[in-house]
């Protein structure tokens, strides 16, 4: 069975036209991406490297990392944001950027061991199954190559600005597009990146001001936390 949820699939699949919008639904997106960016080519040094970016809608990450100078494979279930990607490459002349339909679990049989760097933003919580996904990225990273996850933690503080609060009250993300249920302790995230020998080497939290509507990283996992790991020997 494919680790997927049909429901999450078509959601996303019918705001696909959106993704490139910075002012859509996908607004949150543009706006951590420059964060997200910097924080990963800080630690991997991304120019040169042969990156895959799981999960990876229509882009947005990808696009932003191959102008970084990797040779970047973006890989996802929903077609029709696979589709606005691979338009917005060819619109954009973005160079060293391909994109599959394909599942990380097929992938990492067909391609073990062959990344230098695999990124997964923004996914985790909206799989059946987020350790096994986890697994095959650690099955597609080279030894001493990195892994890189953002999620959504779960308690109350994250119900309440997360979904109450971005969902409800703010609209910054449409209603429904999180599962309280789904999101993922640091704990949690943690143990599942030891059983497949990824060694934690940093945490940052993402913290939001509505006031302002600015962005930045911190130290406070409660709500948005990023992990970076390092596939061990």
């Amino acid at each position: 069975m494919i680790n997927a949820d049909a429901q999450e699939l078509a959601k996303f699949s019918d705001l696909a036209h959106h993704w490139w919008d910075p002012e859509s639904e996908f607004r949150p997106l543009h706006q951590i991406n420059p964060l997200r960016l910097d924080w990963i080519n800080a630690i991997a040094a991304l120019n040169g490297k042969r990156v895959l970016d799981i999960g990876c809608g229509g882009g947005i990450l990808s696009d932003s990392m191959a102008r970084c100078g990797a040779a970047v494979l973006g890989i996802d279930l929903a077609a029709k944001a696979l589709k606005v990607a691979q338009l917005h490459a060819l619109e954009a002349g973005t160079e060293n950027v391909e994109y599959r339909e394909v599942s990380a679990e097929a992938l990492a049989l067909e391609s073990a061991a062959s990344f230098d760097v695999v990124t997964c933003m923004e996914m985790l919580e909206h799989v059946p199954d987020p350790a096994a996904i986890v697994a095959a990225c650690a099955a597609l990273v080279k030894t001493g190559g990195w892994v890189f996850f953002s999620t959504l933690n779960r308690n109350a503080k994250a119900f309440v600005q997360a979904i109450v609060g971005a969902e409800y009250v703010l609209g910054l993300l449409p209603r429904g597009t999180h599962t309280y249920a789904k999101f993922i302790r640091p704990s949690e995230l943690a143990q599942w990146c030891r059983d497949t020998g990824l060694e934690m080497i940093d945490t940052r939290g993402m913290q939001y001001n509505p006031l302002t509507r600015r962005y930045w990283l911190s130290g406070n996992t409660s709500v948005n936390y990023l992990i970076a790991c390092r596939k061990v020997a």
